[in-house]
Parts: C-alpha cells; sequence; structure tokens
C-alpha cells in the first residue's frame, strides 16, 4: 500500500511511444517533478495529452524541445515558439480539441464511457474534418483530422467525441499520502484529476506527503485507488507563465506589485 517511490523509479517503465496524460494548465499544476525525470529517462516519440504544452524552457516544453514527443493532443498551444516550429516543419503531429471536449474526453476515459455527443465544434472544421494534425516540410497538409459523426437530440445537432485513456498519467498535487489519496489546492486541481482517472498507471508528485488517514476522507479529491506511485515534489519549483506590469512602472524595493486590473481600477476610483 505504500506507494512511495522515486521520481526516477516512477518514470523507468514509461517506454518509447507511450501515450502520457498530463496535468496542468498553463504552468499551473503542472508535474514538473515527473516531466524533468522523463526528460532525463530517454524515452521518445511520446503521444502526450495536455491542455498545452508548456513554454519553451520549462514543463513540457523541456521533452518538446528535446525531440521526444511525436503527437500532442491540446487545446491550446500559444505559449511555445518551438512547438509552432515544429507543427509548421512537420515533425510535430497536433491535434487541437475544444478545452472543453479535451476535459469531458478525459473525464470520459477514466470512466469507462467509449464516447460521447457534444455540441461544441457543430459548424466548424471540428466537426467537417481538414483541421492539418501535420504538415510537411513544404508546408502542405499531410494528415487532416476526420469529419465527426453527428445526430440530432431535441432539434439540436451534436459530435461523437471519442473518450481518451493514457498508457500513464503524470499529476501533480498540494498533498498526499502514502496510499496515493490525493488533495489539489484551488485551480492547480485544474485537469489533474481528469488525467489521473484517464491513466492506466497514474503517477503523482505532491509538495506534501502524510501518513496515511492524516488527510479527513472528505478532504480527498483523488481517492488512492486511482493512483499508482507518488513522489515528493518541490514546493518551491514553480514558474510564472507570464508576468505583466503597467508600461513605465517601477516597483519599490521589496514592494509587491498589484495586477494591472487592480492598478487601473484604483486609478478609475481616483477620478472626481
Amino acid at each position: 500500500m505504500d506507494k512511495v517511490t522515486t521520481p526516477a523509479r516512477a518514470v523507468a517503465d514509461i517506454p518509447d511511444g507511450a501515450v502520457v496524460a498530463v496535468g496542468g494548465f498553463g504552468l499551473c499544476g503542472i508535474p514538473s517533478t515527473l516531466i524533468g525525470a522523463l526528460a532525463e529517462a530517454g524515452a521518445g516519440g511520446l503521444r502526450v495529452v495536455s491542455n498545452n504544452c508548456g513554454v519553451d524552457d520549462w514543463g513540457l516544453g523541456l521533452l518538446l524541445r528535446a525531440g521526444r514527443i511525436a503527437r500532442m493532443t491540446s487545446s491550446y498551444v500559444g505559449e511555445n515558439k518551438e512547438f509552432a516550429r515544429q507543427y509548421l516543419s512537420g515533425e510535430l503531429e497536433v491535434e487541437l480539441t475544444p478545452q472543453g471536449t479535451l476535459a469531458e474526453r478525459l473525464r470520459a476515459g477514466g470512466s469507462g464511457i467509449p464516447a460521447f455527443y457534444t455540441p461544441a465544434g457543430v459548424g466548424t472544421q471540428v466537426e467537417e474534418g481538414g483541421l492539418p494534425w501535420r504538415h510537411g516540410a513544404d508546408g502542405s497538409v499531410t494528415l487532416a483530422s476526420p469529419p465527426k459523426e453527428v445526430r440530432e437530440f431535441g432539434g439540436r445537432r451534436y459530435l461523437l467525441e471519442e473518450a481518451i485513456t493514457a498508457d500513464f498519467a503524470l499529476v501533480r498535487a498540494a498533498v498526499a499520502d502514502r496510499h496515493g489519496n490525493c488533495v489539489f489546492h484551488a485551480a492547480a486541481r485544474n485537469f489533474n484529476p481528469l488525467c489521473a482517472t484517464a491513466g492506466r498507471i497514474t503517477l503523482v508528485e505532491a509538495e506534501r506527503i502524510v501518513e496515511p488517514g492524516e488527510l479527513p476522507p472528505d478532504a480527498v479529491h483523488l481517492p488512492g485507488v486511482h493512483v499508482d506511485r507518488v513522489v515528493a515534489a518541490d514546493p518551491s519549483d514553480k514558474r510564472v507563465e507570464r508576468r505583466t506590469v503597467r508600461p513605465g512602472s517601477t516597483a519599490r524595493p521589496g514592494a509587491t506589485a498589484r495586477p494591472a486590473s487592480a492598478r487601473q481600477e484604483t486609478r478609475h476610483a481616483a477620478r472626481p
């Protein structure tokens, strides 16, 4: 029942070509420790399912830069220049899917539901097919998305979407016990529970590992039955994806910058 191990041992049996579901949204809640261990392990040709592909120098961007990802299934990929380069040059296959659909495909996979109908994408190339999944070196489309099955329910058209399951899932939690029961913090929960249940073998990195019984049952977000391995994560190993400040502003030493929206609201409130 004690599932705690080291990051290197946790990822040691992930083979070339594995389908890997990875939690996180932007850089929030990403399993950076496990991604780093996987980068060191050397597996390639990975088929990754994740909301996005990190940034150029962090998260899944590390695997991408090393040429270890063969295919991405994502909903958003706009923060990674290397991703764009590989996709447009034909080095990377990409399946873009609506974000809610991606979440539901993972949830369905973890629930044993093979497919479901959704209105998202009706009347677009998501329905009609033709979205470029892979480009040729000359920029041509060498592989495109197929059309989807459509049915009407209550006079409304819906698309059939297939569930996603993965060989492995990489997840980050705030707290986990040695049996794998997990608690996530606020928005860092995002895609993590969905990826965890969709994975046949689920690896969790936790910022804090506690003894069995320390987590109140009602506080558990992900039961340990879904988790196979637990590793310790460095809670300080977090990066800010994008920091925006007011043009020309300077921060005093030791001062904490407020979000631009908060500063804007303050200026408006000060006007007569």
